[in-house]
């Protein structure tokens, strides 16, 4: 559900190990329907270069197969065919995502919402191939279904449980967030104390580069058709997210839908050409908070933000340009990066 939003500066390369300079070495290739790059500050031999890479593979390949909406065999799509109010056991990663999706519909206000899967299909943005917009009807009857209190979570039985039949949910928009932190926390197991993670555009990083520099990563202008660097800012061991209407969207009957839906109306929200980027200690966490200030708004957003303690940056179409407003915890990091107003 979410747009991919960051530039990392440097030019990424696919299915490979390609060492770099100053012993920055890059492990990319595809997943999870995008392009994913972890690029890490030290040496590799081929051999453990190979161990690496099949490391990252696997922890892909267990988000995908756990958490896929496209794939009618994951744990997601499976427990979405239960069709009953008993409770339904689940792993404990795609019972984390259901965590931190339910924390956040908290503290939002039910901004963010996983239950909203049967809107995203009706509004064009699931696996389906539907291309007409629903009803007002059908809008009102799919929200019935809709909000996260029809879930309730049982962490010590590891189970979750539908208190409606028919809910739908669609974890897209904190999975690829928790497979960055995936990713990551197995860097660390296998002893990789400085890299960057990123995957379809949500990033991660740890430690220092050889150089004794941060990682640094460009948060692009929200521009349909150019990828430009609004501002750059270094990432000391955390994560960053983005979402956005400004690249995925449909055009139907001369208005454009955003890919992003709010729950509270059961439409998407209304195109702006903006986005909303978060830095987090978990990339997960960020992803979700990134959507849930897209539905607010940058007025009810960036009050929820500061309230929260978020450090948010929403980009903004204005007059000749693109404003921002960064909250107080987002501007404590800037350090050397430049907000650009033009």
């Amino acid at each position: 559900m979410l747009a991919t939003g960051f530039l990392v500066l440097a030019v990424l390369t696919v299915r490979q190990v390609v060492p770099g300079r100053g012993d920055v070495h890059e492990i990319a290739g595809h997943a999870l329907g995008t392009t994913y790059s972890v690029k890490l500050a030290e040496p590799l031999s081929s051999s453990r270069g190979a161990a690496v890479a099949t490391a990252i593979e696997g922890r892909l390949d267990e988000v995908d197969e756990l958490m896929s909406t496209y794939r009618p065999d994951s744990e997601l799509s499976r427990f979405n065919r239960h069709r009953s109010t008993r409770p339904y056991p689940l792993s404990a990663p795609t019972l984390e995502v259901f965590a931190v999706a339910q924390d956040v519909f908290e503290r939002s206000g039910g901004a963010f919402d996983v239950t909203v899967g049967s809107l995203v299909d009706a509004w064009g943005f699931g696996p389906g191939d539907r291309s007409s917009r629903p009803s007002t009807p059908e809008v009102a009857a799919l929200r019935s279904r809709a909000g996260s209190e029809p879930l309730a979570l049982d962490r010590e039985a590891g189970t979750i449980r539908k208190l409606a039949p028919d809910v739908v949910a669609d974890l897209s928009a904190v999975a690829k967030g928790y497979a960055v932190d995936l990713v990551a926390e197995t860097l660390v197991a296998l002893g990789v104390s400085s890299f960057l993670v990123e995957i379809g555009g949500e990033l991660r990083a740890r430690g220092w580069k050889a150089d004794g520099s941060r990682w640094r990563v460009g948060i692009e202008r929200p521009e349909p058709a150019e990828r430009t660097v609004h501002l750059a800012l270094d990432l000391a061991d955390e994560a960053i997210a983005t979402s956005g209407d400004y690249r995925n969207f449909r055009e139907q009957d001369g208005v454009r839908l955003a890919h992003i839906i709010d729950p509270r109306s059961g439409r998407p929200v209304p195109y702006a050409g903006a986005s909303v980027s978060v830095v987090h200690a978990r990339a997960a966490v960020a992803d979700a908070w990134a959507t849930a200030l897209s539905v607010l708004g940058p007025e009810a957003g960036s009050a929820v933000a500061e309230r929260e303690g978020l450090a948010a940056l929403f980009i903004l179409p204005g007059s000749g340009g693109y404003v921002t407003r960064a909250t107080s915890a987002f501007r404590a990091k800037l350090g050397a990066g430049t907000l650009i107003e033009r």
